[in-house]
């Protein structure tokens, strides 16, 4: 088990590291080996109760001033540069309280990106009727996503019916695991997918949202409508950072059970990642390159 100091000298190692490698640096100086990286050597109590290495004035050339401010400034920077859960600190053995009530609050969040149903609203307003796949429900949904993959008899009928075939490109969305990234991003993202792929005289099929589906059931559908390209707009399984995380699917002529590695993803479409209506051009330029290399996935040239 490590002691203190030792661990201290990790992490405030691993912390220099990680800000030289932002800055284009080279690594700092390893400490795999359980020694010391030069200047880690002061214990100094931080913000948060507990003593760790840093570096301490006049250890290292140029350096000066308070060594507890230098360690927070690194922990800040640190802080600043990602949405993980880091420096939040303890209160005695546990959490404290605003972390906790965050950590319940996102979790009900993702609980919910999961289980409600998107917005009939919205799916009207985008002109997309709604079939299922396989799945009888929500929990059948979750449990078998070998179900989710495959549209049911009626919704592969209704398809044949509403949507007119041989086009360039058919869209799909789904719920998949999240409702909630669906309602945050599709609107933005579909208009200007379709508004992208008009410019560039490529025609687009109707499209249309398949509930309790999952990424491989746009191959059902590309292969109902010989469809050149499909793409699936779909939401992600919701983590703590996010809960409204949407992926675009593309694949080139694709096939029931065909691999996974025939796709190309678009992911992180959501208000902090990507924005929807700029992932929604980027989807129009990647599709036309697909058409003109005629492959996706791992056979594509970018």
């Amino acid at each position: 088990m490590l002691d203190a100091a030792l661990l201290g000298n990790i992490v405030a190692g691993a912390v220099e590291e990680y800000l030289a490698g932002k800055k284009g640096a080279g690594p700092a100086p390893s400490l795999a080996s359980g020694g010391k990286a030069p200047g880690l050597s002061a214990q100094v109590p931080d913000a948060f109760g507990q003593d760790w290495g840093v570096p301490s004035a006049g250890q290292n050339a140029g350096d000066g001033g308070d060594p507890g401010e230098r360690k927070t400034e690194l922990l800040r920077r640190m802080m600043d540069s990602t949405s993980a859960r880091i420096g939040v600190g303890l209160a005695g053995p546990r959490l404290r309280t605003g972390t906790l009530l965050g950590l319940r609050s996102d979790h009900a969040a993702a609980r919910d990106a999961v289980f409600r149903d998107v917005s009939a609203e919205l799916l009207e307003r985008l002109g997309m009727p709604v079939v299922q796949s396989r799945c009888s429900g929500r929990q059948e949904h979750i449990t078998r996503p070998d179900l989710g993959r495959r549209l049911s008899e009626e919704g592969a009928a209704e398809v044949r019916r509403l949507c007119e075939g041989g086009k360039d490109v058919q869209v799909i969305v789904s719920d998949g695991l999240s409702s909630r990234a669906v309602e945050a991003n599709v609107e933005n993202c579909y208009l200007m997918l379709a508004d992208g792929l008009a410019a560039k005289h490529i025609s687009l099929g109707k499209p249309f949202f398949v509930r309790f589906g999952r990424v491989a059931v746009e191959d059902e559908a590309a292969e109902l409508l010989g469809a050149r390209v499909v793409c699936i707009l779909i939401g992600e399984r919701p983590g703590l950072a996010t809960a409204e995380s949407m992926s675009a699917y593309l694949c080139y002529d694709a096939k029931v059970g065909q691999p996974e590695s025939r796709r190309t993803v678009v992911s992180n479409i959501h208000p902090n990642g990507i924005p929807a209506a700029e992932a929604g051009a980027y989807l129009a330029d990647l599709i036309e390159r697909i058409l003109q290399n005629k492959a996706s996935g791992v056979d594509f040239k970018r």
